[in-house]
Order: structure tokens, then C-alpha cells, then sequence
């Protein structure tokens, strides 16, 4: 989020807040096992500690400062901290099957999308969780991305805006997949999102979707 600490309890209420239709968060496993919420690999980013979640306990990463004296979240904290639905971005099987864990458990079906760039991962929690919702993340791709959406189970393609065709937008369209563009910060982005009639766009800024009233 481009205008709280990415990634924090303090960012989600804040999107929420905007009344933003959908919260998209990213999830690592610690080395214990632990769902947490960050968009990198390691810490080093985002907070003031060094090295990579997956060597670090969640005590280890609940002590560092992730911006303005916020913690490292859990993915259970988010569901206490908002009432929004959420699209959670999956980095591997191991993520999949820890969180289809949680899923199932607390019914959240009907509330959480998941979303992913690995095919494995999206297929192994469609195959975990009966009727969860599945997006394909598309960063460098043509219209391969179509099929192999398709083949994992996925019902939305979620594709890098500045690579974006008509093509693309048609051959989904072919294949009944939902198309959400991302990352969406600009008004000629934007634009391009009603253009090409998309079903949504993803956001750095809320505020954004209170711009967005234009004639393409």
C-alpha cells in the first residue's frame, strides 16, 4: 500500500477504510510454520531486520519494526483487523497447504480468493479446499497465460497492466476467466482497466478509486 507500511494491520484497516472492494495481502511460511504477511522473501525491505522469513521463527520476526512501530502480522490477525474480503497471494505449495489449513477450518471459502504466480500452488489449493476462488498471477506472459490458468484451476487471470493486450483480454474472455490489471496507480492505467472492460484492478492507492470517474 502506497501510503501506510505495506503489508501491516495498520494498511488494511486503512483500505478498508477507503472502501476498497477487496484487501490483497502476500503470505510467507517462518520456520515454524507460521502464516505471516509480507510481500518479500526476506525482511530486509520492509523492515528494519535482515535475512529470510523461512530462517526466522515467528518470534524472531514479531520483534521487528515493519514501519511506524508496526509488527510483523499473521494471516489470523488480518481476519480479526478487517471484515473485507481478502485475496491472498500464495509464494509455493507449502503456503497452499498451510493455508488451505486455516481455510477449511474457519470456513472462509465464501471470504478469501487465492491468488498465486505458480501454477503448483494454485492447483494444490484448489485441490485442497472444495470451491475456493483461484487467480493465475501474470507478471511476463502472452497469452499462454490463458491456458495455463485454465490447467491449474484458476477462474481470474491477474496481469501486469504495462504488458496487457487485446489478445490476451479476448483469449480469456474465450476461456470464462475473470481479468483483474495490476498494479494500478496511475490514471492512464486506470483508463486502459475500462478500456479494455476488466473485471478489476489492483491498487498501491486507495484513493485512486476515488478518481476513477473519467470518460476513456
Amino acid at each position: 500500500m502506497g501510503t501506510e507500511p505495506e503489508n501491516t494491520l495498520r494498511s488494511f484497516v486503512a483500505a478498508q477504510h477507503a472502501g476498497l472492494d477487496v484487501i490483497e495481502l502476500d503470505l510467507h511460511l517462518s520456520k515454524d510454520g507460521a502464516l505471516v504477511v509480507m510481500h518479500d522473501a526476506d525482511v530486509d525491505r520492509t523492515t528494519d531486520g535482515t535475512g529470510a522469513i523461512a530462517e526466522k521463527t515467528l518470534a524472531e520476526l514479531r520483534a521487528l519494526d515493519a514501519g511506524r512501530g508496526e509488527r510483523v502480522p499473521v494471516f489470523e490477525e488480518v481476519l480479526e483487523a478487517v471484515r473485507a474480503p481478502l485475496q491472498a497471494e500464495i509464494k509455493d505449495v507449502a503456503a497452499a497447504r498451510a493455508l488451505a489449513e486455516v481455510m477449511l477450518k474457519r470456513d472462509l471459502v465464501a471470504r478469501v480468493e487465492v491468488s498465486s504466480f505458480h501454477d503448483e500452488a494454485v492447483a494444490e489449493i484448489t485441490r485442497l479446499v472444495p470451491g475456493v476462488r483461484t487467480a493465475l498471477i501474470g507478471s511476463r506472459y502472452g497469452t499462454d497465460i490463458v491456458d495455463r490458468a485454465v490447467e491449474a484451476g484458476a477462474a481470474t487471470v491477474c496481469l501486469n497492466i504495462r504488458r496487457l493486450t487485446l489478445e490476451v483480454v479476448e483469449q480469456a474472455r474465450k476461456a470464462g476467466l475473470r481479468i483483474i490489471g495490476w498494479v494500478v496507480n496511475t490514471q492512464d492505467h486506470l483508463r486502459l482497466v475500462r478500456a479494455l472492460q476488466l473485471d478489476g484492478a489492483t491498487t498501491d492507492y486507495p484513493e485512486i478509486k476515488r478518481t476513477g470517474r473519467f470518460t476513456a
